[in-house]
């Protein structure tokens, strides 16, 4: 097996009386990303990070004790003993709590994804009557584990054979909108303007295509670093300028037509706006697959 095939968690999945060992897979890849490592350019060497206690020097990361902090410079230490006495039930089983609706979950509170998949074959047949009760629910199954040391809340949703798993935030974990928000002057934009940029907007409208999914500044590095091995001179790229606010109305008329139409006149285009407004995506659609 590879190393990526290796399992972030294993544990048992439960609806009620039924239970099933099952393992957690990250459903994402970053192998392919780019990395960095802090180099000493005067000699090339790697540099190492060395453990450093300020009043006796370096120690042995295997010595140390975690610390939870009080106050300034002060301490609550814990073992592993200690650790180990608070362990849930959740540490070692997905306990389904609750059904709820896709559309109820808030998008802002979904995280990471995971596959999760019967664990061994005595799972299988167990693993597939909690797989497929919950695509005849149509719901989201709500249910918690421990992973890194703490409890994460899991929603969980059929996908293909196997199960889709996705952490959920916590609400202490979501910073109020208003705190940013709040800022934003209350700004009336010309409704002119505004039917231009919508008409912008379905000049552009289309089927969501995960191939189109790239990360170019991604690939901007590879051919930097490519660049540099090869002896090329590198040439930065230029930061586009601020629209001018006397220049707006301008600037979305030579977008319209740079997108094959003439500029319209903003009465028509106002009643387009009107009779036939965007429909927002589903909820699946907005979340993305995995």
């Amino acid at each position: 097996m590879a190393t990526s095939d290796r399992p972030t968690w294993r544990g048992h999945l439960r609806l009620s009386l039924v239970t099933c060992p099952v393992a957690l897979y990250t459903a994402t890849d970053t192998g392919g990303d780019v990395h960095f490592h802090l180099i000493n350019p005067k000699t090339n060497n790697r540099i190492k990070m060395v453990t450093v206690d300020p009043d006796t020097g370096p120690v042995e990361r295997r010595t140390l004790a975690k610390g939870y902090e009080v106050s300034k410079d002060e301490y609550v230490l814990l073992t592993d003993k200690d650790l180990d006495s608070v362990k849930l039930e959740s540490t070692k089983t997905i306990d389904i709590e609750r059904f709820v609706p896709e559309a109820g979950i808030d998008r802002i509170y979904w995280d990471n994804p995971y596959y999760l998949a019967p664990e061994g074959k005595l799972a299988q047949e167990a693993f597939a009557v909690i797989r497929t009760a919950l695509e005849k629910a149509g719901r989201i199954a709500i249910g918690r584990i421990v992973m890194s040391s703490r409890e994460r809340i899991l929603a969980l949703e059929p996908r293909g054979k196997g199960i889709l798993a996705y952490t959920l935030r916590s609400e202490a974990e979501i910073r109020r909108p208003d705190e940013i928000f709040d800022a934003i002057a209350d700004v009336r934009p010309d409704p002119k303007m505004v039917a231009i940029a919508e008409q912008i907007m379905a000049q552009s409208e289309g089927d969501f295509d995960p191939g189109e999914l790239t990360d170019r500044y991604e690939a901007a590095l590879k051919a930097l670093i490519d660049q540099k091995l090869k002896g090329r001179r590198v040439v930065a790229a230029p930061e586009p300028e601020d629209t001018n606010v006397v220049d707006l109305m301008a600037a979305l008329r030579a977008s319209l037509k740079g997108k094959g139409e003439a500029a319209p006149s903003a009465g028509p285009a106002r009643k387009r706006a009107k009779s036939a407004p965007a429909k927002p995506p589903s909820a699946r659609r907005r979340r993305g697959a995995a």
